[in-house]
């Protein structure tokens, strides 16, 4: 799938973008391997064939490479298209679209791979805690409360509480599966039977929200 660049948006001139595309990719591949503690931003600068100050001059340090990192990884899989309610699209269709992309997002080995080094990171190290839920979960919450606030505006859903719905949604895609998967057990679903979860879990949410 294409990696969707983010705009460079700090000040002096436009940064070199090939550059910082191979910047990030290397940091989601090393940070994804290594970890956050055994990812430095001389190996990322080694993998990604530039010098380590090119690295420092297109973010300011590991941390905001690190959050720049989720921020890609979710764009690449939930692009923020995806989240615009559209005349031409029924609403079911957009929320499976939407259902789709987020289970093979956060069931792909990376996704797990994230989760698992960010569960292991919490009690060390909360600042980066928050900035990776700022980064990927919070924007992708976000995202989909806006467009059931605009569902509802538009008497497409009735949704009291965009947020809390948007949360629910996401957490009926999750369900046991992702935590099985997460500890070990189990296998990702593929195909149908991937298709015949997400289209269930769409209908629960669409049968407590959708117009009468």
């Amino acid at each position: 799938m294409p990696n969707k660049m983010l705009p460079y948006s700090g000040p002096g001139r436009p940064k070199d973008l090939a550059k910082r595309k191979a910047i990030l990719e290397a940091a989601k591949t090393l940070f994804l391997s290594n970890g956050y503690d055994g990812s430095s931003m001389d190996a990322i600068a080694a993998e990604a064939g530039v010098s380590k100050l090119t690295v420092y001059s297109h973010f300011t340090d590991k941390e905001k490479l690190f959050a720049e990192a989720v921020k890609s990884k979710c764009e690449e899989q939930l692009p923020t298209l995806l989240f615009e309610l559209s005349d031409d699209v029924p609403v079911e269709q957009l929320l499976l679209s939407i259902a789709r992309g987020f289970s093979e997002l956060i069931n792909s080995r990376e996704s797990l791979e994230l989760h698992r080094v960010m569960v292991n990171r919490a009690a060390q190290n909360p600042k980066l805690s928050k900035m990776f839920y700022e980064a990927g979960p919070q924007r992708v919450l976000q995202g989909m409360a806006e467009l059931l606030r605009q569902a509802d505006q538009n008497g497409k859903l009735r949704v009291a509480d965009p947020l809390s719905a948007a949360d629910q949604f996401f957490c009926l895609i999750k369900g046991g599966a992702n935590f099985r998967l997460l500890i070990g057990c189990g296998e990702a679903l593929q195909g149908a039977e991937a298709e015949t979860y997400v289209r269930d879990a769409v209908g629960v949410f669409l049968r407590a929200f959708r117009v009468e």
